[in-house]
């Protein structure tokens, strides 16, 4: 269910504003949304994961306000981010 130290790795690489960076907050709607991901795999094997579930909304609900922030500060940052991870906003 959770992500490798060697995608976490790549996300950091490809989504980095500058060398070194992982805290940005496109770095980090990265590796949230590839979580996001990797549970809502894991829930068409285990439906009945409730505990699971509480922790996905939690990861969806700290996605939709790191994206909120990005949207407030930069406009185009925000977008050209949702474009590349494909999320439907």
């Amino acid at each position: 269910m959770s992500i490798t130290a060697e995608r976490k790795q790549e996300l950091m690489a490809e989504f980095a504003t500058a060398k070194g960076d992982t805290g940005s907050p496109e770095v980090q709607v990265a590796i949230l949304s590839e979580r996001i991901k990797n549970l809502t795999e894991h829930f068409k094997d285990h439906k009945k994961d409730n505990h699971s579930r509480r922790g996905l909304l939690a990861l969806v609900s700290q996605r939709r306000r790191l994206l909120d922030y990005l949207k407030g500060r930069e406009e185009a940052r925000y977008q050209a981010l949702i474009e590349k991870l494909g999320l439907r906003r």
